[in-house]
Order: C-alpha cells, then sequence, then structure tokens
C-alpha cells in the first residue's frame, strides 16, 4: 500500500500531470500544423513518473536533472513555465534556450534541469559530473538521470553507473521503462527481466516501482535522494510505465501486441492518483474536471501567447558559442 502524500502535494502532482497531458496533446496537433519542426517524442501516459521525480528535487540545494528527449514532462514538473518551454518548441526567441534548442534540448537552470539529451544515454554521465562537483564541494546536492530502458544496453550506461558506484556519487538513475527502445519491445533486446536486475553488478540498490502511480514513484526517488544525500551512493530505480502514443511523430506503434493499449489505459497515472483523492475526500469529481479545464485553457493560453513571439534573429547564431 503506498504511503499517502498531504492533500496539497497530491494536489500539485495531479495539475502537474495534467498540464503535461494538455501540453503533450498540443504538441502533437502543432507538429502535424507544421507549427512545431523537427521531431517530437512526447511522454503522454508516463506522467506519473516526472512529477514524482520532480516533487523530490531541490533545485534551491544545487539538485540536477539530466533526462532525455522525451522530457518535456519532466521540465514542467521540474517547474519549467508553458510559455517558456511552447516558445522553444516553436523555434521563438523568447524560449528557454532562445528557440535554439527545440523539443530535444530543454534546458532550466534556475530549476534544476541541466538538459534534455537528444543522443540515447548523453546524459548520465552529465549527471555524474554534477554529483561528483557536489561530492568535493560537499553541498548535500543530487543529481537524478531518467533514461529508457534502451539506455541500458550501451556503454555510456555502464560506465556511468559503474563510476557512480566506485566513487560513491549522490546520483540517482532512474529508468522509465516503457516496454520500447523506440521500436524493439524490451524482452528482445535485454537478457534480464528487469533493468533493476543489473544494479546487483554494481553493488549499488536496484528498486522497482509502479510507474504509474505517482505517490509510489516519490517515495521511491525520496528513498534513493535521502540515501545520496547521506553519502551512501547511487541507485538505480525502474519505473514500469508506458507511452501511449508511438517512438515519435506520426509512428502509430503498429508493433504493439492488440489489447497492450488498452491494459495501460486502464492504469492511467492521472485517474489512478485522482481517484484516490476522491475516496480520501480531497477532491470532487466538478473539481476535477475544473482542474482539467484550467490545464487546457493554461495550455492554449501559452500557445497563443508563444505563437506571437518573435522569431530569433540571424545574429543569435553567434551567440551562446565557444571556440
Amino acid at each position: 500500500m503506498t504511503k499517502p502524500l498531504s492533500a496539497e502535494l497530491r494536489q500539485h502532482m495531479l495539475e502537474s500531470m495534467l498540464e503535461v497531458r494538455y501540453v503533450e496533446e498540443r504538441i502533437q496537433e502543432l507538429f502535424l500544423e507544421n507549427v512545431i519542426r523537427g521531431t517530437t517524442h512526447l511522454c503522454i501516459g508516463q506522467e506519473g513518473v516526472s512529477v514524482g521525480m520532480a516533487a523530490n528535487v531541490d533545485a534551491k540545494r544545487g539538485d540536477t536533472v539530466t533526462c532525455t528527449y522525451r522530457g518535456h514532462g519532466h521540465a514542467l514538473a521540474l517547474g519549467l513555465s508553458l510559455k517558456s518551454m511552447m516558445a522553444e518548441m516553436m523555434g521563438k526567441s523568447a524560449g528557454c534556450c532562445k528557440g535554439k534548442g527545440g523539443s530535444m534540448h530543454l534546458t532550466d537552470m534556475e530549476h534544476g534541469l541541466i538538459g534534455t539529451f537528444a543522443i540515447v544515454g548523453a546524459g548520465l554521465p552529465v549527471t555524474n559530473g554534477a554529483a561528483l562537483t557536489a561530492q568535493l564541494k560537499k553541498t548535500g546536492a543530487v543529481s537524478i538521470s531518467i533514461f529508457g530502458d534502451g539506455t541500458a544496453n550501451i556503454g555510456a550506461w555502464h560506465e556511468a553507473v559503474n563510476l557512480a558506484a566506485v566513487w560513491k556519487l549522490p546520483s540517482v538513475f532512474i529508468c522509465e521503462n516503457n516496454l520500447y527502445g523506440e521500436y524493439s519491445a524490451y524482452h528482445d533486446t535485454a537478457p534480464v527481466e528487469n533493468v533493476a536486475d543489473r544494479a546487483s553488478a554494481y553493488n549499488i540498490p536496484g528498486i522497482i516501482v509502479d510507474g504509474q502511480d505517482a505517490e509510489a514513484v516519490y517515495w521511491t526517488v525520496k528513498e534513493a535522494v535521502d540515501r545520496a544525500r547521506a553519502l551512501e551512493g547511487p541507485t538505480l530505480i525502474e519505473a514500469k510505465t508506458y507511452r501511449y502514443k508511438g517512438h515519435s511523430r506520426s509512428d502509430p506503434a503498429a508493433y504493439r501486441p492488440e489489447g497492450e493499449l488498452d491494459k495501460w489505459l486502464a492504469r492511467d497515472p492521472i485517474d489512478i492518483l485522482s481517484a484516490r483523492m476522491i475516496d480520501d475526500k480531497q477532491l470532487t469529481q466538478s473539481k476535477l474536471e475544473q482542474m482539467r479545464q484550467a490545464a487546457q485553457d493554461a495550455v492554449q493560453e501559452a500557445t497563443e501567447w508563444a505563437f506571437n513571439q518573435p522569431d530569433p534573429s540571424l545574429d543569435a547564431l553567434f551567440e551562446d558559442i565557444w571556440v
């Protein structure tokens, strides 16, 4: 049984999940309208991991997060504003990276987001660098790296986890196992049943959590963060979750077995938390509908605002670069 969080934190997490859900749906529409260029990777269905993680991050203390190209939800959950993100998605100068990062390269140092990384596994060594900084400066800060199940099959993953274990870095590694590495099923690419099973090879804790339960994710991440702050080394967390959409853009995900999506839709993270709050008399159905509408309105307002922002000037090409 998951230990209940306070009504205030539950409401914040529910509001955050609704915001992420509706902004992702709007991003897909804008991509199809050619307003957003390049590519997009949506985290619809995985919102419970984003908010459960983010609620444990103390950016003022120096905590940092790196994540994958499927990082819109993490960025918003950490505190990146809707307007700043939507502007970045559209390549506008008002975006968090001045319109030069786009969907796969979101950064918000104020809220601890070192960046979302387009290259699979690229965030893990960066997380260790931030963790080593915290260790040497004795700040008590923790660095979190979020990655997909496919990442656990590449060399950078093993090197990063090994180094963090050897040096007892205050790193927390969170795998969002959504069952697919791009278009390949996890069980077709890995020889172990769970990503968390690999933790034993590096003599660190490996914990599996229900990624659809935001509260369960919160407590699991909290335990790992507390352990890291106590200088006891890294933890590997595997959150079992699911992406409702395909890998990217217009991928129809025809490779999924029949009925699999319906099974996961029945365990929607928003529904799980809202139902729990209703059962505990912390939420009514009418209030939930008001929250849904407020999130949709906020997304639409941010979209219209971002659309009217100027594009970067050509001179911006020569800003923020080092030679």
